[in-house]
């Protein structure tokens, strides 16, 4: 059996247009428009569980802002960040104020709820915040059949609740799974099915969760 499929591949890179959106249309909305358009608004702070789509988002604007030349800084987690780098995102907040660049930031709660500094809290609460809101499970299903028919492939019922019930739960690798089941099926010119699916798993090693 050919070992491509055999190696669930790696997710896409993330980006503004694979983000599945769920209930958080506004910020893609406005993160687009900064990124695409230099709207005004040039401090976003996005926080929210883990599981939301944060960092895709961080990292879908990091390159994007990478690709255009556009001075923009894009942090993730700063709950994380020592007291040193706390002290220096300040300064460093200050300094894209005064030339006109642009922060994206995220952690995972509103900025003062996360016992940063004073300082720090106050400038990313200066700027837009948007609570991002994971996908629920209905969702996901929504976004794995719509990601399903875009490729022109039948996904049963069974094997999209089966994914949820025993895989990573994140979309990247829902996404990448699906994926791998789809280009295997083609190969071995055999119908989608949980047990292809749980085929494909065993085969790659893969293992359910």
């Amino acid at each position: 059996m050919k070992q491509l499929l055999l190696d669930i591949q790696p997710p896409a890179a993330p980006s503004l247009d694979n983000f599945v959106t769920g209930r958080n249309a506004e910020a893609l909305f406005q993160l687009k428009r900064t990124l695409l358009e230099h709207d005004d608004a040039r401090f976003i702070y996005l926080w929210g569980e883990s599981g939301c789509g944060k960092t895709h988002l961080v990292q879908a604007c990091n390159a994007l802002a990478s690709m255009s030349g556009l001075n923009m800084i894009c942090v993730d987690d700063v709950h994380l960040l020592s007291g040193d780098e706390q002290i220096a995102l300040f300064d460093l907040y200050n300094q894209l104020r005064e030339s006109n660049g642009y922060l994206l930031a995220s952690g995972i709660a509103a900025p003062g709820q996360m016992g940063l500094r004073d300082d720090l809290a106050t400038r990313l609460a200066w700027g837009l915040s948007y609570q991002l809101h994971p996908l629920s499970d209905e969702e996901k299903i929504q976004a794995l059949q719509n990601h399903a028919n875009a490729r022109g492939m039948k996904l049963p019922d069974e094997v999209l609740e089966y994914c949820l019930r025993h895989l990573r739960r994140d979309m990247p690798n829902l996404i990448a799974t699906i994926d791998a089941l789809d280009e295997w099926s083609l190969t071995g010119k055999r119908a989608v099915t949980l047990p292809l699916l749980k085929q494909l798993l065993q085969e790659s090693a893969v293992h359910p969760g």
